[in-house]
């Protein structure tokens, strides 16, 4: 016996509700939208505000023609240093986005680089670093440049992710390259290293830097606003200490970006939104 088609107008309407619903509670709890998260912090070796604009995670998202939104979100801030903290390209995804993106802001900030995992898992480091290079960035890699910003001297320090020492053979670990640093940097200057991970908080807080920035925890891809800072992190395993925000040691502090990859590079974001760090320290 043939069923009897449904045509009631009705039913159909309250199908399209339920899509919307449903539609409307996944962009709420898996919002891909950037968001700028801001920290300021005080030091005595800082006679005028810097401003610094922490990116990391990137891994070739999209933020439209021409990265419109990131770079806009950048250019609101003004700041006076970019730091491109690791995984800004992915060993999966083209470097069409990541290669624009350094494209785009170096002509307008000073910019300073430290590779993440991603970078070297692609297997191709050399030719991602002399693009990175060519655009008149700076790749930082167990080394302190000393810059001026409004008058006075402030060190930039970069590791390298420790995938180096594990593709690169013979290469310095991370602490090898901490322990190099330590000989190079002036501490009468204000002091920040650029690091990918964050699970390398105590070996950071023991070379007393003032200001430590990471990356790689993704914000621990899933989150419980107000309960739970994130459920899993790569190289810190379930419920990680150090998945995203303010981490204070004697003398100083980590801060560790919840990254810009929007959509998630194996699983989507939850409460998790892709986020821009902006520094300010007076």
């Amino acid at each position: 016996m043939k069923k009897k088609e449904n045509k009631n107008p009705q039913n159909k309407k309250r199908i399209w509700w339920h899509y919307l619903v449903v539609l409307a509670i996944l962009l709420v709890i898996c919002d891909p939208r950037l968001k700028t998260v801001h920290y300021t912090l005080e030091s005595p070796k800082v006679e005028k505000p810097i401003k610094v604009a922490l990116l990391t995670d990137l891994h070739g998202s999209w933020y439209g023609k021409e990265q419109r939104e990131l770079i806009r979100a950048i250019d609101k801030e003004a700041p006076d240093v970019v730091l491109l903290g690791g995984d800004i390209f992915d060993d999966n995804v083209s470097y069409e986005k990541s290669e624009e993106t350094i494209a785009l802001l170096t002509g307008k900030y000073p910019c300073y680089y430290v590779t993440g995992n991603h970078e070297f898992w692609s297997n191709d480091i050399d030719n991602i670093l002399e693009i990175i290079r060519s655009y008149g960035v700076t790749v930082l890699s167990g080394e302190v440049e000393t810059i001026d910003i409004k008058g006075q001297k402030i060190n930039i320090c970069g590791v390298d992710d420790p995938a180096y020492d594990m593709y690169v053979i013979g290469s310095p670990s991370i602490l090898q390259q901490l322990e190099q640093m330590k000989e190079q940097r002036d501490n009468k200057y204000y002091s920040i290293l650029l690091s990918h991970r964050p699970e390398y908080y105590d070996q950071y807080s023991r070379y007393q830097y003032d200001l430590t920035l990471c990356g790689h925890a993704h914000g621990g891809q899933w989150r419980i606003p107000g309960i739970l800072n994130g459920v899993f992190a790569p190289d810190q395993g379930l419920f990680p200490q150090y998945a995203g925000g303010l981490y204070e040691y004697e003398g100083g502090a980590m801060v560790v970006s919840r990254g810009l990859d929007r959509w998630g590079i194996k699983l989507p974001r939850i409460f998790n939104r892709p986020e821009l760090v902006i520094v300010e320290v007076r």
